[in-house]
C-alpha cells in the first residue's frame, strides 16, 4: 500500500483533529472558510463537508461534476484553465435548499450517465438544456491540456548490510513518500550519477520520472538514525514501490 499517501493523511488527520479541539472547543467548523483553514483539508473537501454535512451552500466540484458543467455548458477552455469557468458555471445553479444532495445528485450524474466515455445523453434529466447534447466529439469534453514529457531524475539508494540485515532509514515527512521506511541515500537529482551499482530500476511518480541506482555501502556509513531490519522480514518493513522493486532486482541477482 506504499506510496498512496496514507502517512501523510494520518498526520493531517491528527494535526486537524487538534486544531478543532483546541480552537472549534471540539465540534467542526461548519463554514467552508474555516473548514479549509483546517490542516489536510482543501477545496474540495471543505465544499463538499459544508454542503453535505451542514447544509451550506458551497460550490462542489469533483471530476464527475466538473465533466457534466464542462458538457452542459459546452465549456471548451482546456483545463486546468477551465476550472474558473466551470466554478462560475456551476455557482448559480446550487440551490439553498438541499445543497448537499444537488452536489452528490451531480456526482452521480456523472459517475453513471454523463460519463468520461459512451455517455447515456438519452436518459440524461439534463439533456434538453445540454448545450454538447447530441454533438459526436462530447466525450473529448472537459478538454484535457497536451501532455508534457515528465523529465527525469536520477539517485543513489545504498545497501547496507549486517548479520542478514539492511539498514532502513525513515524518509523527511514533507516531500516524497514522506515518513515511509525506505533504503539510505542522496536526493534526486538531474545528474546521472557515475558510480557503477549492483541494481537500477525506472519508476514512475506522477510529476517526473526516476532511476535508482543501488550502490554497496559499508556497515560503517549507517547513519545515527535508522534501524536493522531482517532482509527475510522485509515485507513487513512497508516499504514504498520504489523500494521494493529495487530490493527485489537485487536479491534476484544475487539468488
Amino acid at each position: 500500500m506504499g506510496g498512496l499517501g496514507y502517512y501523510a493523511r494520518a498526520r493531517n488527520l491528527l494535526a486537524c483533529a487538534r486544531v478543532v479541539v483546541a480552537q472549534h472547543g471540539g465540534r467542526f467548523p461548519e463554514s467552508e472558510g474555516e473548514l479549509r483553514a483546517l490542516p489536510g483539508i482543501g477545496d474540495y473537501t471543505a465544499a463538499s463537508v459544508a454542503a453535505i454535512a451542514f447544509g451550506r451552500s458551497a460550490v462542489v466540484i469533483d471530476a464527475n461534476i466538473e465533466r457534466v458543467i464542462a458538457r452542459y455548458r459546452l465549456i471548451e477552455t482546456p483545463l486546468p484553465l477551465a476550472k474558473r469557468e466551470i466554478r462560475a458555471a456551476l455557482a448559480p445553479l446550487v440551490p439553498e435548499d438541499r445543497p448537499g444532495d444537488f452536489a452528490q445528485a451531480l456526482m452521480d450524474l456523472g459517475a453513471t450517465i454523463c460519463r468520461p466515455r459512451g455517455p447515456a445523453c438519452a436518459t440524461c434529466p439534463l439533456m434538453t438544456d445540454c448545450r454538447a447534447q447530441g454533438r459526436p466529439d462530447i466525450e473529448r469534453l472537459p478538454l484535457k491540456p497536451p501532455k508534457k514529457a515528465k523529465p527525469r531524475r536520477h539517485g543513489l539508494a545504498h545497501w547496507i548490510e549486517r548479520d542478514a540485515r539492511i539498514w532502513l532509514v525513515r524518509r523527511p515527512g514533507k516531500g516524497m513518500l514522506g515518513g515511509m521506511r525506505a533504503l539510505p541515500g542522496g536526493d534526486w537529482t538531474d545528474a546521472r550519477p557515475t558510480e557503477s551499482g549492483i541494481a537500477e530500476v525506472d519508476h514512475g511518480f506522477t510529476h517526473f520520472d526516476l532511476t535508482l541506482k543501488l550502490v554497496h555501502r559499508e556497515s560503517r556509513d549507517a547513519a545515527a538514525e535508522g534501524e536493522w531490519w531482517p532482509i527475510s522480514d522485509l515485507d513487513a518493513a512497508g516499504l514504498p514501490t520504489l523500494y521494493r522493486k529495487l530490493i527485489s532486482k537485487m536479491l534476484e541477482r544475487d539468488g
